[in-house]
């Protein structure tokens, strides 16, 4: 094993024999990790070193001298350079073996809490194209290989319309076909390339602000409904309506054709007025009979087939009678509290985003539900006794927080209401066993049950039923 002289080492015949937290591939030099980027268990390989911390090195492969047995062959060309679908040289079968393993790590060492046996995790039965929304960056530096390093600065040929190469925010990789999303999605994508080169549409310029055509943004359903979003840097009424008429005419199939304005630093549109050019100002996504609106700001889980297994598991672990109320915090757009309310006597959602709040609602009238109520606030200020006494003495609680988790005031809440059971959804394992090491002092995990949502990615949804001791 040799090393280089400069002060961050290359070492030579590494075998790479585990995975780590966030995907990255593992081995052990002098007693300490080294974390790799793209290789895999049983993997030979030279990795030079860019990160030395006292305990541990980061790096990346610059050679393969073995190929792992277990390695299979990355389904897509941009494999490698595009941050997407980082396991892809890791069969499915043992993406779920690392992903259960990683659930049952963190609920015990972060946890530290008296834990049932872990359910075998849910796959997904899709492992390409089963996501609901994409959004891409136009650049007019795209990213390079080293084929071509010639191409001029000026060039038409450096536009493209991809995904951000991981840590590098002003290089885009242009995509040539995406397994993430099915069709119309790809073909909308290198249709808008092709008519905005050919008619002389400027991509932002990332590092100067410059440009035209900045993002896009689309969306699908299960039931055949598309919305695209496309935001532009500056208005230019010819030019733009140029694009979205060419869209509307090649893509019937479009049902919600929207456009933005963005001419801020950043790109996200949660602020800013998206303008309906033609169709409908939403889409619609159904499961088991229920309709659910989706605005362009609205969130909805991303793997729609699988977000229904999610659901039925929540539901299950509620084990509602219909005599319950039931609390629904971080409700969202309310698709769990509407698609558990025939169940319940009342369900009561809460909620940060007021436009989702908006959409919740909407989604319960829309479904002829009369027993849900929702409220738009911070959840650990506005769930206080005065509420309850308000809404009702919950029954069960359903949570689902973003992959930050609660805030220890929301816990501290949750504790005071003495409610009997708790539902707790997360999509990252890691907070959620340091909010039931919170919870400990008056609840019991009764169950845990992981959620593939995402072949393909580290990430891992997991739902843990806690019961009052």
């Amino acid at each position: 094993m040799g090393r280089s002289r400069n002060r961050k080492p290359l070492f030579e015949g590494v075998e790479i024999i585990d995975v780590a937290a966030e995907g990255k591939a593992l081995a052990k030099i002098d007693e300490k990790v080294l974390f790799v980027q793209n290789a895999v268990p049983g993997d030979i390989v030279d990795v030079q070193v860019n990160k030395k911390r006292k305990n541990f090195y980061e790096g990346y492969v610059t050679q393969y001298h073995k190929y792992s047995d277990i390695r299979v062959e990355p389904f897509c060309e941009h494999f490698g350079t595009c941050g997407g679908c980082k396991w892809q040289a890791l069969p499915y079968s043992q993406q779920l073996v690392y992903k259960q393993r990683e659930v049952e790590n963190n609920l015990k060492r972060i946890g530290k809490v008296d834990l049932p046996e872990v359910q075998t995790i849910l796959a997904s039965k899709k492992d390409q194209f089963y996501r609901n929304k994409l959004e891409f960056t136009f650049s007019n530096k795209r990213w390079l290989a080293n084929s071509e390093m010639e191409i001029a600065e000026d060039s038409k040929d450096r536009y493209g319309l991809g995904f951000h190469v991981p840590r590098m925010f002003d290089k885009v990789i242009d995509v040539k076909k995406c397994y993430l999303q099915d069709e119309p999605s790809n073909s909308i994508r290198l249709a808008i390339k092709a008519y905005a080169l050919e008619n002389g549409l400027t991509f932002f310029d990332i590092r100067n602000h410059e440009g035209f055509l900045r993002t896009l943004i689309i969306r699908t359903t299960s039931t055949g409904e598309v919305m695209v979003i496309v935001s532009f840097y500056h208005e230019d009424v010819e030019k733009r309506e140029g694009l979205l008429n060419h869209l509307n005419k090649k893509f019937p199939e479009i049902t919600s054709l929207l456009y933005v304005i963005n001419s801020k630093a950043n790109d996200t549109i949660g602020d800013q007025d998206i303008i309906c050019f033609k169709g409908k100002e939403f889409i619609e996504e159904e499961m088991e009979g229920l309709k659910f609106r989706i605005g362009p700001k609205s969130f909805y889980q991303t793997n729609s087939e699988q977000a229904y297994e999610l659901y039925k598991v929540t539901r299950a672990f509620a084990d509602l009678s219909g005599d319950e109320v039931v609390y629904d915090l971080y409700t969202g757009t309310g698709t769990i509290a509407n698609f558990v309310a025939s169940k319940a006597k009342k369900v009561v959602g809460i909620e940060y985003v007021p436009e989702a709040i908006e959409d919740a609602k909407i989604n319960s009238e829309n479904n002829s539900i009369t027993n849900t109520v929702f409220y738009a606030g911070d959840m650990k200020d506005i769930l206080n006794e005065e509420f309850i006494k308000t809404n009702g003495q919950p029954d069960v609680m359903i949570v689902d927080p973003p992959r930050a988790g609660m805030h220890e005031d929301v816990v501290k809440t949750i504790l005071k209401t003495n409610v009997p059971k708790i539902v707790y959804v997360s999509c990252n394992s890691a907070t959620q066993a340091r909010d039931l090491n919170l919870l400990d002092e008056k609840y019991k995990v009764e169950k845990i049950q992981p959620v593939d949502m995402f072949p393909h990615t580290h990430h891992v949804e997991n739902v843990v039923l806690l019961s009052i001791k």
